[in-house]
This record gives C-alpha cells, structure tokens and sequence, in this order.
C-alpha cells in the first residue's frame, strides 16, 4: 500500500498578467491549484505604482521583504519597510501603493482565498 503523500512543493506558481509592471506570482490559491479557502502570493511593487482604492472580501496578511508598502486605510497612511507585517481585516477600505523609489517585494496571504470578484475596486 502506498503512502499519501501529505505535502505539496510549488515549482510553478500561476503569474498573474498585470498591465502596471508588478509582479504577481500566486503559489496557491484559487489561479495556482483551485484553493478558494487561502491564497499565497509573491510580490514586486515597481517603484511609483499604485492601485484604485479598493475594498476586498477577504482579510489580508502582508510580509514585508525588501523595500516599503504604503497603504492607506480609513484615510490613515501606514509605511512598512522589510521586516514588518500587516493584518488588514475584511471589508476595510484601504489604497495599496509604492510611492517610494524602490521596488517593494513582499508575500500576501488572503483568507478566504484573493479572488476579482471579491475586490470592489473603486474608479480611480
């Protein structure tokens, strides 16, 4: 009887296509391996990027690797810089951006899982 195996390595994370030069690389979640309960993602934030105010469905985990990450949540801005994490719970109005003149890479962990439709961006 075989065993089963009760791990899985991700070699080959899903690229998100983006128009606005960052870097997304989904390791698991919905895009990468069908997971609508967690998504994990690897990111590059080019320097002075940003997006739309948006206001997700889904709490979202922040890791800062290198570089900083602003955010603006309920008109507070926020500045993390490598080494810092952020817990930005469900539902919370909030800006992401890179107004800095470095990229910023960081990890995202979205629970339930990062999903467009969950998002609610506003027109920018």
């Amino acid at each position: 009887m075989q065993k089963k195996q009760k791990y899985t390595i991700q070699n080959s994370p899903f690229v998100v296509p983006t128009e606005d030069g960052k870097i997304i690389k989904e390791h698991f979640g919905n895009a990468t391996d069908g997971n609508s309960e967690i998504s994990m993602a690897h990111m590059v934030a080019p320097a002075f990027w940003s997006e739309p105010f948006q206001t997700p469905k889904f709490d979202e985990y922040t890791f800062i690797i290198k570089g900083k990450k602003q955010f603006i949540i309920d008109d507070e801005i926020i500045v993390l810089e490598a080494g810092q994490s952020i817990k930005v719970e469900k539902n919370t109005r909030l800006q992401y951006s890179n107004p800095f003149t470095e990229p910023c890479e960081y990890l995202a962990i979205c629970l339930p899982a990062f999903s467009i439709d969950a998002v609610n961006r506003e027109e920018q």
